[in-house]
């Protein structure tokens, strides 16, 4: 099949997510016939490094051995059941796994399907949690500015992203934002001390005046993907979850994005030594093959709805809830951090590319470098109004999937990258710099 081939009957049936489908007569949708590891392949035998991990959720490269082995084996068995009073082996071994490796005591696990969805069962059951201690009132839930956790109503609700949320603001339930933890609104500032002081003041203020309508504080930590990888402190989620106590409002941990060793931790959480009530976890879960979500809950929000009466349960539901195949492709998952020591391998391959990426670093057009991980990220100085799409083709020239957001430009590849692959992004995104940067 030729490339143009797929890319025309593609157009003609498919309408592809956070696009501007007429943006496609400017520029083409790549086609992807197969992946091996980092690399992606077109139908004419075009390679490209993957280097954002196909919206962030391959962790071990494109078609693994080892979670191809585990999803063959399992399709002889059970490929999916119902969850509502059936159970099955994937489920619980990946429950009792999650628990072990999880901070804190969040010791059960409730599934769904997508990111998004897993925000949507959160936000519900921190609000039902107090319901069922007699605190209904305590219905809105505070986020922080330029948060992002996901697209449909109850998540864009804690969104603080107007492209996804403004077209959608006559049927958002109303939150309170406060601030991320920066010197300035928009700011990429990195490890500021003062800031997360200066933001957890603001949030102690708001929680000691309204907590008696606030049911949970969501946030992404360390890093805010959407807003264009915006990190922090680790001090501020130190002080968040010392203020969701004090005033007993639920800390919920958006893990979405960073967990699975993103940001050099197996979760984002452990690097402020905080555990939340309750924690958001999709897009690496599986490896990148299978859709699944799963929100953790500490032992003492599961127990304020185990009762005899009905209305007092959880009553969320998804027809896939659970689903066999993708729980056994997220124990592949953990089998191979096990085996292969992968955190701790991670951060002896992520020194050796900030050595490849010094150079790109130092270019006068480069703004804000900086590194958590394995997620690298700076801006671009330009002027170019159409920045995104120009530098996605650019890279895509230079045989590299770069995606940026505005004019943030981020590395987030697979774990299985090598220098080779590494540098023909570092490659692509200094020609990136070179033809739409402005030096100062």
């Amino acid at each position: 099949m030729a490339n143009r081939d797929i890319v025309e009957r593609s157009l003609a049936a498919v309408w592809h997510p956070c696009t501007q489908m007429k943006s496609h007569e400017r520029f083409p949708l790549v086609p992807v016939a197969r992946g091996s590891g980092a690399w992606l392949e077109d139908f004419e035998g075009g390679r490209f490094v993957d280097g954002v991990s196909s919206w962030w959720v391959n962790l071990f490269g494109h078609s693994h051995p080892a979670i191809n082995a585990a999803i063959a084996d399992q399709l002889g068995r059970l490929e999916h059941a119902m969850l509502a009073g059936f159970t099955h082996e994937p489920v619980v071994q990946l429950s009792e796994r999650l628990a072990k490796l999880a901070p804190g005591r969040l010791g059960h696990a409730f599934y769904a399907s997508d990111g998004a969805s897993a925000t949507e069962i959160a936000l519900k059951m921190a609000f039902h949690y107090w319901a069922n201690r007699g605190r209904p009132g305590k219905h809105r839930f505070v986020h922080l500015e330029g948060g992002y956790h996901g697209e449909t109503a109850g998540a864009l609700s804690v969104t603080d992203v107007p492209l996804f949320r403004d077209a959608y603001g006559p049927l958002l339930h109303r939150n309170l934002v406060t601030p991320f933890p920066a010197r300035r609104a928009g700011s990429k500032e990195f490890q500021c001390e003062t800031c997360a002081e200066e933001a957890a003041g603001v949030l102690a203020t708001l929680l000691e005046g309204q907590s008696d309508t606030i049911a949970a504080l969501i946030l992404e930590p360390m890093v805010q993907g959407a807003s264009g990888m915006r990190m922090y402190h680790p001090l501020f989620l130190r002080r968040a979850r010392e203020l969701c106590d004090r005033h007993e409002v639920l800390l919920i941990a958006d893990e979405i994005m960073t967990g699975f060793g993103r940001t050099g931790t197996m979760f984002a959480c452990e690097q402020a030594g905080v555990a939340p009530d309750l924690m958001c976890l999709s897009k690496g879960i599986t490896g990148g093959y299978l859709p699944l979500s799963c929100v953790l809950s500490t032992d003492e929000v599961y127990g304020a709805f185990y009762d005899d009466s009905l209305a007092r349960a959880f009553l969320h539901s998804h027809s896939y809830t659970g689903n066999a195949l993708a729980c056994r492709a997220a124990c592949a998952v953990l089998d191979l951090f096990e085996q292969g020591r992968v955190i701790e391998a991670n951060r002896d391959k992520a020194a050796r590319f900030d050595a490849l990426a010094a150079p790109l670093a130092l270019h006068p057009s480069i703004r804000d470098w900086r590194r958590l991980g394995m997620i690298w990220a700076f801006e671009v100085a330009s002027d170019e109004p159409s920045f995104a799409p120009r530098a996605f083709e650019i890279a895509m020239r230079h045989r590299a999937l770069l995606r940026p957001i505005g004019n943030t430009v981020y590395f987030m590849p697979p774990y299985v990258t090598d220098e080779e692959a590494f540098s023909v992004l570092v490659r692509a995104a200094t020609a990136i710099a070179d033809e739409l940067g402005a030096s100062a």
